[in-house]
């Protein structure tokens, strides 16, 4: 079944607060607290290698991708088709406990490479992080390129390579592109490395399909 990305869409307006959508309507102050930063519970190799995924965005060529608790739009294909986005949240208010990640887009739309640290929520076989919990980051990553690539998308299929567990704590660098586009299918790969690159934890493939915005349902409010 796909699973729906790029649907959602929840507009803010300059103070913050959310304006209705259609027929939908939302009232409150919305939580805007950036969490794909730097924080206590990031590791020493966490931190050095997001500064130097951070320095190739000096040129423009990358972006990093914010991460906040609510439904905000940061790709401008999505918002062109008259649809929002909402990306993969961090799980769980407690630092390190669950996902610890953060995205970076290739300006021209073909690339991302997320890095993650994941927490003891996350926890499969012991001391190892969940086969799904994986897979959760590797079709976050594949959607995050998809969407920067053709707008609102939708995830039609999936395909993991398991090769090597990956140790709670650790740091990964999950390596995603765009492979070729025939209409509105999109084809893409990745590969889950250790951030050293010494690893190599995973290899997947993806389709995606681009929604047609025509078709797409309304937009619905969320709350922060």
């Amino acid at each position: 079944m796909w699973r729906s990305r790029g649907v959602v869409a929840r507009a803010l307006g300059a103070r913050g607060r959310p304006r209705g959508t259609g027929t939908a309507r939302c009232s409150g102050p919305a939580a805007l607290q950036d969490l794909a930063v730097p924080n206590g519970s990031w590791s020493a190799a966490m931190r050095e290698h997001y500064e130097r995924l951070l320095r190739r965005t000096a040129d423009g060529s990358w972006r990093r991708v914010p991460s906040y608790r609510n439904g905000l739009d940061h790709f401008p294909a999505a918002a062109k088709r008259g649809t929002g986005t909402r990306l993969f949240l961090r799980s769980t208010d407690t630092e390190g406990a669950g996902f610890e990640y953060v995205t970076f887009v290739h300006g021209a739309g073909n690339r991302a490479l997320c890095l993650c640290q994941p927490g003891p929520y996350l926890e499969g076989h012991s001391g190892f992080m969940h086969g799904g919990a994986i897979a959760t980051i590797i079709d976050t990553t594949l959607g995050t390129c998809a969407l920067e690539a053709a707008g609102s998308v939708m995830t039609a299929k999936l395909s993991i390579d398991f090769l090597a567990p990956v140790p709670l704590g650790s740091v990964v660098l999950v390596d995603g592109g765009v492979d070729r586009r025939d209409g509105r299918k999109i084809f893409l790969s990745c590969q889950v490395r250790g951030a050293a690159g010494d690893t190599l934890h995973a290899e997947a493939t993806a389709l995606f399909i681009q929604l047609d915005a025509a078709k797409s349902p309304p937009a619905t409010c969320l709350t922060p």
